[in-house]
């Protein structure tokens, strides 16, 4: 048996597989996803973070050497001899293992047993009290402890909170989401069989346009309305824009959506993002942009039509 000095049978075994195949047999090579391979002989051998498994028969290892006399047959000196000859400047490359997204933790603010502070402030917004008691019944909008602010919540499809976003009801513009909120399940009013999704910016948006289809004769129930949260931000060019968290998973959530209705605002932003999601969807779905007919979101369209001003807000409340 020819001797190697300890010294290179060391270097051979810090030479790891993934390495080796990339630069030496990258045919063999299958990318099964972003951190994990297989080869394309044996498709239960996995690859991933630095370590191989060949599950079929048990047996696994750290680097090449390992590989090419366990699963290649070939002896230990020809294997040494194979990577020292051909792969010794490879540095070895350690693949990092994929972070793990830990599940986020809502954390709700406190309930009021009143409601009456938030109910006063959706009723001002010119939305429609039977809108209203149907969000608080259904626990989509609750009054939250001390601040007496507006709590908007989003559910997931086993009904459990996942999103939470909270709004002051006096006279100062205090919002935010809540700590843990995941805006993949935001503030939704969506259990219709309808083939289409009406899509907005914000809750009060949301209930303004449930408003005006109240006041048209339309049954607001019978629509999916879905709110991104916020102002969904787009790319200078389209086709590199992400379909926002929230659409992306009320449509994987819902395959028989085919139509989808933008309500965005009469602004830049909404504007861009309008046209983005136009660009990025037009392929799969029917995509209607439908801003309000005047003012800037849908909840000043409302307010309009109802002659509400924001000086006006006290006498709306009044009328309840």
């Amino acid at each position: 048996m020819p001797y190697i000095a300890p010294e290179v049978i060391e270097q051979a075994r810090q030479i790891d597989l993934l390495t080796y195949l990339q630069a030496c047999e990258p045919d063999e090579l299958v990318r099964i996803s972003p951190n994990n391979f297989c080869t394309r002989t044996h498709d239960s051998l996995k690859i991933s973070n630095g370590k191989w498994m060949w599950w079929s028969h048990r047996i696994g290892g750290y680097n090449a050497l390992d590989y090419l006399v366990k699963v290649k047959g070939i002896s230990f000196v020809e294997a040494v001899e194979t990577l020292m000859g051909r792969a010794a400047i490879m540095p070895s490359v350690v693949c990092a293992a994929p972070k793990k997204e830990q599940p986020k933790v809502l954390l709700l603010p406190e309930r009021s047993p009143s409601t009456d502070k938030v109910t006063e402030y959706l009723f001002g917004r010119g939305i429609d009290y039977g809108i209203i008691e149907y969000c608080i019944s259904q626990g989509l909008v609750y009054e939250s402890l001390p601040y007496h602010n507006a709590v908007f919540v989003g559910y997931d499809h086993e009904r459990k909170p996942r999103y939470a976003a909270f709004r002051a009801t006096n006279s100062t513009r205090i919002m935010g989401d809540c700590s843990g909120s995941d805006k993949h399940y935001s503030f939704r009013i969506a259990d219709s069989t309808s083939d289409e999704l009406h899509l907005f910016e914000c809750a009060i948006d949301l209930l303004s346009f449930a408003t005006l289809e109240l006041m048209e004769g339309r049954d607001w129930r019978e629509k999916n309305l879905v709110s991104l949260s916020g102002v969904y931000l787009s790319k200078k060019r389209p086709e590199e824009s992400k379909t926002p968290m929230a659409l992306s998973q009320f449509l994987d959530d819902n395959p028989h959506i085919r139509k989808v209705t933008l309500h965005f605002d009469n602004d830049a932003a909404g504007r861009s993002a309008s046209m983005a999601l136009k660009a990025k969807l037009g392929d799969q779905y029917e995509i209607t942009d439908c801003p309000p007919q005047y003012g800037k979101d849908y909840n000043d369209f409302l307010c309009r039509r109802l002659g509400i001003s924001r000086e006006k807000h006290s006498e709306r409340r009044e009328e309840r």
